[in-house]
């Protein structure tokens, strides 16, 4: 038993979820946050996990609301701040996904620069925040750590999770330089793998909609990640000593005609999309560099194991 205290804010998130469940195998002892500490639709799943009994706190934290975070970093050595909205289908971008995602953050760490306690702070940034920029992303090219997401070009295309996760992640930085607080961010790809959660996460939604009978694949190529990796990976980046700045967490990049291909593989009885929804030139696949994950000791779950524990998992949990 480690016995170390740890704060998980959005501890009812998918990857949140995952990280607690490891960090109480490990021994910690977690202080998670969610809106509602009551709703057992948030809650439920968490306190059945092993350990949970002896071992999960759940308080309230609301991500606007400054000084909420206090009660749950108190005592803390590590805080790992997951909590950010993510969807698609927007009306109002500021107030449904930027203000959370940077006022949030930059709550949380307030209450952090305020507690002796805390030792490192872990945030879940994403690939989001590392791509989307002027430089092309072409076969040839590799996407690594020095890349950030260019915030006026995010606004122009009105990619409102980019940019939300862009402003984030730059607000944090600033904020930790000027408050000399320790903070590493893990920046993910399209998150995959087993739900623990009984709700429909974004990107679980993403590997529903090929196997739920729709005709068509989105012409887009993402990175693909496992769930597990993501939240080891936020263990990993509080435990060794010598982690820092940033760390993208990438599989593998492929386009959504491979994704479809490759379940066939996995489960040829599905109904699977036949054709893009539009004619035009696939969109070209890039690569993300793992030379500094791998520094952290992360290694990768296969891309197809992942494809199919999730499409075990959306069967499993009746969503397909």
């Amino acid at each position: 038993m480690n016995g170390k205290v740890v704060c998980v804010t959005g501890a009812s998130g998918y990857i949140a979820s995952w990280l607690v469940k490891l960090l109480l195998q490990k021994g910690y002892t977690v202080k998670g946050t969610v809106r509602d500490p009551e709703d057992p639709k948030k809650t439920e799943h968490l306190r059945q996990l092993e350990g949970a009994n002896e071992r999960l706190h759940l308080l309230k934290g609301n991500l606007l609301e400054e000084g909420s975070f206090d009660k749950a970093v108190d005592g803390c050595e590590g805080v790992f701040h997951t909590a950010s909205p993510f969807y698609h289908g927007v009306s109002d971008p500021e107030v449904e996904l930027i203000e959370p995602a940077v006022k949030g953050t930059l709550n949380v760490l307030r209450s952090c620069a305020k507690t002796a306690s805390v030792r490192r702070v872990v945030i879940t940034s994403s690939m989001a925040a590392v791509a989307y920029n002027e430089r092309s992303r072409t076969p040839d090219v590799t996407v690594d750590e020095t890349w950030f997401s260019n915030a006026e070009l995010c606004k122009k295309n009105k990619s409102w999770y980019l940019l939300s996760k862009t402003l984030a992640e730059e607000a944090a930085w600033k904020f930790s330089k000027e408050q000399g607080i320790d903070i590493v961010t893990i920046n993910p790809a399209m998150v995959i793998g087993p739900l623990l959660q009984p709700t429909l996460n974004t990107s679980a939604a993403s590997i529903l909609n090929l196997i739920n009978g729709t005709p068509t694949f989105p012409n887009a190529s993402f990175g693909w990640i496992n769930v597990k990796d993501v939240a080891n990976a936020h263990i990993l980046a509080f435990e060794v000593p010598s982690a820092n700045g940033r760390y993208c967490l990438v599989e593998r990049v492929i386009h959504f005609s491979e994704v479809v291909n490759l379940i066939r593989e996995l489960f040829p009885d599905l109904k699977l999309p036949e054709r893009c929804v539009d004619d035009e030139p696939f969109v070209r696949t890039y690569h993300v560099s793992k030379e500094k994950a791998k520094s952290l000791g992360i290694s990768y779950i296969p891309l197809d194991v992942s494809l199919k524990e999730t499409i075990e998992s959306l069967t499993e949990k009746k969503f397909a």
